[in-house]
């Protein structure tokens, strides 16, 4: 217990400190998406499908761009992150955007939202960037079904754990594809525009997750795989060493190479 509130704290210090980066970056281009610019790609697009009337927990939402998408589109939507600078902002957009009815926010770690919300859900959402951050993952596909209801489906889009084996260029496999142990980074950027970094000194934790290691953490939970998919391009510009363009980013010598992203959709019975 004392690492988990040891990981969790530096984390959300070290996601609070983003966040003040983020919200300014043409990477998340805050002043489009309030014009209108849904923040959602294609690839998890194709797996929700029509969300009008649908009760949506999305997971580590960040600042919650993607959780007034899914409002924006009709969906009843609860946004859950660690850090409360993000929560912060995302309730400024929700009111700037006037879906205060449509989307609320909960400030809390993932695996202590069962003691905050009691509801249940039609879709669990989660995408990019999120389970690295966790641990556990018997814990977290644990959380995933306590809040779907029966027939209700858990959608999520990641950056593939091949990505993460590599050293930041790409240049040669620096860590385990297995999930061997913690991953301790002593962060001084963020993803976003170079010009955008700010100070962001700090330490943060994090574990790279085999595809078998999620998938067996859901189907232990009796959640039944409906769709799996993986992509040899990132939808995001995130990475060094990269080429490509609009939404279709890959790095150079690897292209049609290397997994970058994959995809899928299980359902409660």
């Amino acid at each position: 217990m004392q690492d988990e509130q040891h990981y969790l704290a530096a984390n959300k210090a070290h996601w609070n400190k983003r966040t003040a980066v983020h919200v300014t970056s043409s990477f998340y281009d805050v002043p489009a998406f309030l014009e209108g610019r849904s923040s959602l790609n294609s690839i998890e697009l194709a797996l929700l499908g029509d969300v009008r009337g649908k009760r949506i927990l999305h997971l580590q939402c960040h600042f919650g761009q993607d959780t007034l998408s899914l409002a924006r589109m009709g969906a009843d939507v609860t946004g859950v992150d660690l850090s409360d600078a993000a929560i912060a902002q995302a309730n400024t957009l929700t009111a700037q955007l006037g879906l205060q009815d449509k989307a609320k926010f909960i400030c809390c770690d993932v695996y202590s939202l069962p003691a905050q919300l009691q509801d249940s859900f039609d879709i669990v959402f989660t995408s990019y960037g999120t389970i690295g951050w966790l641990p556990d993952m018997d814990k977290w596909a644990g959380v995933v079904q306590h809040f779907l209801k029966p027939g209700g489906v858990f959608v999520m889009a990641e950056f593939h754990p091949v990505v993460w084996m590599f050293d930041e260029q790409f240049a040669r496999v620096q860590y385990d594809y297995f999930n061997t142990e913690a991953i301790v980074e002593n962060i001084n950027e963020t993803y976003t525009d170079a010009e955008d970094n700010a100070d962001l000194k700090g330490v943060s934790y994090s574990w790279n997750h085999p595809l078998s290691e999620v998938f067996g953490s859901l189907l232990a939970q009796g959640l039944q795989p409906q769709v799996f998919e993986e992509f040899d391009y990132s939808p995001y510009n995130c990475f060094q060493n990269t080429t490509g363009e609009n939404g279709h980013f890959q790095i150079k010598g690897m292209e049609g190479k290397l997994p970058m992203v994959y995809a899928f959709k299980f359902l409660k019975p």
